[in-house]
């Protein structure tokens, strides 16, 4: 009761002060002048009756709730703000809580730990008394012996840019799969995050062919359910129909891929990680249902689509020839399109899968735009020039595809921390589908099985791993608040599940140490 009125008990006294004369008058205004009518109950009455009752109520919660300190603070008033800045919710020492009593239960953390059970609260305040360097706690945990001979790191606090820990930043080495970090943001300062990648189906007006013009969207499907992306069903149906209402009913099937130049071989050659790559893929030419991760891929991806599209065409009616490989001229007549989610979407698949096909096709994209051909080298001097155009460190860096799988790819952990940071840009809004994408430690992507007893769901991170190479690049937030970006990547590792255990006991040392 005490603790009710003292919540109340201020804004009580301030409406019963003001609003004293004002129901004087009104009891004033009502009362009769007259001989009495017969009691018949009106609304008037009613009111200000209850005015007056209420009044009454808040004078005596008041007075119950006790007196006013000498600096104008209700006694109640200021030992609840004391109770606040104390630790364990309402169960203070010397709270009066009688013998034998069930103990009130501690309040919560600020912030919940990860669900892993990584030690400290995230919370938002420093305690500057238990803080740790950053060297003290991180640079035995990088010397694990199954991180290999090298090993280089930073860490750097997002909103203010400050480098808290490095070892070795500026030493370039393989960065594996955490390419892709980059590939993101290159992309995204090329095309913008609500770009998207379009295939259709064109009619050329003279000789009657149709066209099945690839647009360079890796995430293209034919399977019946589509789940958002673009649908080869979709633009089979639409280009049926339309080809039904000029009154023609058998074509001449081909398709274009000159989007695309170079080899469409990555230079590891055939790969359950990567398709050949082509402007006109459906499902990543996976030859089974998987979405993500190592699958058998059919060696020629166009004329795979182009022969599943074919097959849809015929159950809308349309006869075609054998689709073969053309190229659509300028006056050929767009029959029907399909189109890429936005290019964000793009960007979070191939981070939380760790996509190479979509890291591929975003460099070639981000070659288009910047005037370089849509090849593997293109995409790579396209990389690297939007980069250097954002003003980031690409001192020793090195591109070579979109994906990191080529060993040759060179990156700083200076250059990791970087981008993520520049991705964690205000006034970058477009960049952020980098950090929203990274995989979710213990929950999503290729960290859906990591961190299974520690940091799950704190720390955010892009992994990579190479044969003798182990990386891990992300965010995290701190036992204060901070959001930190980090990098680790290590070379001749022998034991890779090793290798990403001791990373992952890294990160999740990051975000429970309070560091300073």
């Amino acid at each position: 009761m005490r603790r009710i009125a003292s919540a109340v008990r201020p804004r009580l006294a301030r409406a019963a002060a003001a609003a004293g004369p004002r129901v004087a008058r009104l009891a004033k205004a009502v009362r009769p002048r007259s001989a009495p009518r017969p009691k018949t109950a009106r609304t008037w009455q009613y009111t200000a009756g209850a005015a007056t009752a209420g009044l009454a109520l808040a004078a005596g919660v008041v007075t119950v709730a006790g007196p006013w300190d000498a600096n104008g603070q209700r006694t109640a008033e200021r030992e609840r703000a004391a109770a606040l800045e104390r630790s364990g919710g309402t169960d203070h020492a010397g709270s009066g809580t009688a013998a034998g009593a069930p103990r009130p239960a501690p309040s919560a953390a600020p912030v919940l730990t990860g669900l892993g059970g990584a030690d400290g609260a995230v919370g938002t305040t420093n305690d500057a008394s238990g803080a740790k360097p950053f060297a003290d706690v991180l640079g035995p945990l990088l010397n694990a012996p199954a991180l290999g001979g090298t090993r280089t790191a930073a860490v750097v606090d997002v909103t203010t840019g400050k480098r808290l820990y490095a070892t070795d930043p500026g030493k370039a080495l393989t960065p594996a799969s955490t390419t892709k970090i980059a590939t993101a943001v290159a992309a995204l300062s090329a095309l913008g995050p609500d770009h998207r990648l379009t295939t259709r189906a064109a009619l050329e007006p003279d000789t009657g062919e149709l066209v099945l013009v690839g647009g360079g969207d890796p995430t293209l499907t034919a399977r019946a359910k589509s789940d958002g992306w673009a649908s080869l069903r979709t633009l089979a149906a639409g280009t049926a129909k339309a080809l039904h209402a000029r009154g023609i009913g058998e074509v001449t099937l081909s398709y274009d891929t000159t989007l695309y130049s170079g080899p469409a071989q990555h230079p590891i050659g055939v790969n359950e990680n990567l398709a050949p790559v082509s402007a006109l893929i459906a499902d990543e030419g996976r030859t089974d249902a998987s979405v993500s991760g190592p699958a058998t891929r059919v060696s020629d991806p166009a004329k795979d689509a182009a022969g599943k599209f074919a097959g849809f065409l015929a159950d809308a009616g349309i006869k075609t020839t054998s689709p073969g490989t053309s190229k659509a001229t300028t006056r050929a007549q767009t029959l029907a399109t399909v189109s890429s989610p936005p290019l964000a979407a793009l960007v979070e698949r191939m981070l939380t899968n760790s996509d190479n096909d979509i890291a591929e096709a975003l460099a070639r994209q981000t070659a288009l735009t910047s005037g370089e051909p849509a090849s593997f080298a293109g995409g790579a001097r396209a990389v690297s020039a939007r980069l250097t155009k954002l003003g980031l460190p690409l001192s020793g860096a090195a591109f070579h595809d979109g994906s990191g799988l080529d060993r040759d790819d060179k990156l700083t952990a200076d250059l990791l921390t970087a981008l993520l940071v520049e991705a964690g840009n205000p006034e970058r809004p477009g960049l952020r589908p980098v950090l929203t994408g990274l995989p979710v430690a213990g929950f999503t992507g290729t960290l859906a099985r990591r961190y299974t007893d520690g940091a799950s769901g704190v720390v955010r991170a892009k992994t990579g791993t190479l044969t003798g190479v182990n990386t891990l690049a992300g965010t995290v937030v701190d036992t204060d608040g901070h959001l930190l970006a980090f990098a680790f990547l290590t070379s001749g590792t022998a034991n890779p599940p090793e290798a990403q255990a001791a990373l992952d006991t890294a990160a999740t040392a990051l975000a429970a140490c309070g560091c300073r």
